[in-house]
């Protein structure tokens, strides 16, 4: 992509998603995702109303008037995107690829995690780890994110959910936020996602075509595999072929939600003609309660 349309297709995604993150996400992303814990910040005088077992009996006894400590939230924490960049997220029957939905998705949880202070990392996987972005803070380092998630071009077109999860378990030892996001078009990744989230506290966003479950009947069609890049002429009118189809697409469905419950992970699933704005506060609000 040209130096100046890359430019302003990142100004255009950061001026869209800050806003949602300033006016809707940010406070919902805080209230989702706690710190570590409570860290001691000060002391101060009693005041009526406070709970009697914060007095600190030292500095209380030295001067002699009821002093409390007064203790905050060990904020920073991590935020890691898992980011599918496998041949199928280049597909969208509407006016958006699975891959732009996923790229304002990500911007979006980005710039809401800045504004708390959190770092942000990003992992790009195909059947294999394909970069590492290791997490940052700061305006620069979101928008590079944002460029390599417009142009960066995987070397593979298939998909290993495992592989990148096994490998965010390896690097990551302290507690992270994490996010895959994904069309969870792999059936592999089980075992892997419940020692991610045995220690992380992992959200799974897929991320889907109304077409890829409902093909519709418009006769022959040629299609084109976008993991293995081979092209077949299809038969839509067939009622057999769709229903093949549609059986498919469920059986990715299931074992993604059945593998998420089981590990105890959060699990969002946004068609790519809906709105993801809406998904993603209902999932917050949903977390917050």
């Amino acid at each position: 992509m040209e130096t100046q349309k890359l430019l302003q297709k990142v100004r255009r995604i950061e001026i869209k998603t800050r806003r949602l993150s300033n006016h809707i996400f940010s406070g919902e992303y805080h209230s989702s995702f706690k710190g570590r814990g409570m860290a001691f910040s000060e002391v101060r005088r009693y005041e009526f109303g406070d709970d009697i077992r914060a007095i600190d009996w030292n500095v209380t006894a030295k001067l002699n008037e009821p002093y409390i400590k007064v203790f905050e939230e060990e904020r920073e924490l991590t935020l890691m995107l898992l980011v599918d960049l496998s041949g199928s997220e280049n597909f969208g029957s509407r006016n958006q690829l699975k891959r732009e939905m996923i790229t304002e998705i990500c911007a979006t949880l980005a710039f809401s995690a800045i504004q708390n202070n959190d770092k942000v990392g990003v992992i790009f996987f195909s059947d294999t780890v394909e970069k590492f972005i290791p997490p940052g803070k700061g305006k620069s380092h979101i928008l590079r994110i944002i460029r390599e998630l417009i142009e960066f071009k995987p070397s593979s077109n298939k998909t290993n959910i495992a592989e990148a999860l096994r490998f965010f378990s390896a690097f990551q030892k302290r507690r992270a936020i994490a996010f895959v996001l994904s069309d969870f078009m792999d059936s592999r990744y089980r075992d892997a996602l419940k020692i991610a989230s045995r220690k992380h506290d992992l959200t799974g966003i897929r991320i889907f075509d109304p077409r890829e479950e409902d093909l519709p009947n418009i006769g022959l069609l040629p299609m084109r595999d976008p993991e293995s890049g081979k092209t077949h002429w299809i038969n839509t009118s067939s009622s057999k072929l769709r229903k093949q189809m549609k059986m498919r697409f469920k059986e990715f469905e299931r074992y993604y939600r059945e593998s998420f419950l089981r590990s105890g992970a959060g699990d969002i699933s946004i068609r790519i003609d809906h709105s993801y704005p809406a998904a993603l506060l209902g999932y917050f609000k949903k977390r917050s309660r």
